[in-house]
């Protein structure tokens, strides 16, 4: 078997509609090692792992005969499509491409049925530089295992947060967030979206990335019963004081719910401060006096 073919069969056993360079440069390296594919082997492989040259060799075949193609909306040769998933959805393209992130914000509360605002933007949340870097290294090191340094040692690509501004149309947000484990993955898809309960804490922390804050309350007074079990627990959990006084307002105060964990909340209420209710707006007298919170709505 040709190499060539052992990787278009490789590229085809993907769940995903593109791979970046990173992830082809692994499955070279892979069948570098094993000389072989599905027990048949792979002529002309000579050397026990690639260099950069043989990578690079091993792309422009694939390139060459239609099995991967640069992906339009990235400005280097960084992502490539791979033949027959050209039209997959921007959601997940971007999973792929981002192995750390996950769709959030009004994008997710489109996927969870909370809005019936169509996006104009896909929201996503990723760790932050220094953080995205350490989880970077820890999947090499999985990835590769005890190979990992004479992979780096000869010039193969590390894997790296590649700039997302657009896919296709659709304009890319992209939040840094630390909290990684905030989401579920889409059973058989590349897909990774917040959870409901994190959805609901998202909307208290980042209004206008959800709608505005006007909307959020429309939500919460549209769902927050159906779903109250769950914000209750990712806002105990998961919450600081802030997040808790803003829910306990709105689930306590305004929705009237009731919930035994709600009056635990209190304890993070702060006399004579000035927190309000949206953070992104300015401050106004008018205000909860049971969690003393601004109701700074305009």
């Amino acid at each position: 078997m040709k190499l060539t073919k052992a990787l278009s069969l490789s590229l085809s056993e993907l769940n995903q509609p593109i791979v970046t360079f990173y992830q082809l440069a692994v499955i070279v390296y892979r069948i570098y090692q094993t000389k072989s594919f599905r027990g048949e082997p792979i002529q002309s492989i000579k050397k026990d792992s690639p260099d950069s040259r043989s990578l690079s060799t091993a792309l422009n075949n694939l390139l060459d005969d239609g099995i991967l193609d640069p992906h339009k909306s990235f400005s280097s040769k960084s992502v490539f499509s791979i033949l027959g998933r050209s039209n997959a959805p921007s959601e997940e393209i971007v999973c792929s491409v981002d192995p750390f992130c996950y769709v959030s914000h009004l994008s997710a509360m489109a996927h969870h049925g909370l809005t019936n605002r169509i996006p104009g933007k896909l929201f996503l949340s990723s760790p932050g530089k220094g953080e995205w870097r350490k989880y970077a290294v820890d999947r090499m090191q999985k990835d590769l295992g005890d190979d990992l340094a004479i992979y780096l040692k000869n010039g193969l690509p590390e894997l790296r947060k590649i700039n997302m501004v657009k896919i296709g149309r659709t304009e890319v947000h992209r939040h840094n967030s630390i909290h990684l484990g905030a989401y579920k993955n889409i059973r058989d898809k590349p897909y990774r979206v917040s959870t409901i309960g994190r959805t609901f804490l998202d909307m208290l922390r980042n209004p206008e990335l959800c709608g505005g804050i006007g909307h959020v309350l429309e939500v919460y007074e549209e769902h927050a019963e159906t779903y109250l079990k769950l914000i209750v627990d990712e806002v105990t959990n998961h919450g600081r004081p802030i997040d808790k006084v803003r829910a306990g307002y709105i689930l306590d105060e305004k929705l009237k719910l009731k919930h035994p964990l709600i009056d635990g909340w209190l304890s993070q209420v702060q006399r004579g401060g000035s927190r309000k209710l949206d953070a992104s707006a300015e401050y106004i007298p008018e205000f909860s006096e049971k969690w003393c919170l601004s109701i700074n709505l305009f």
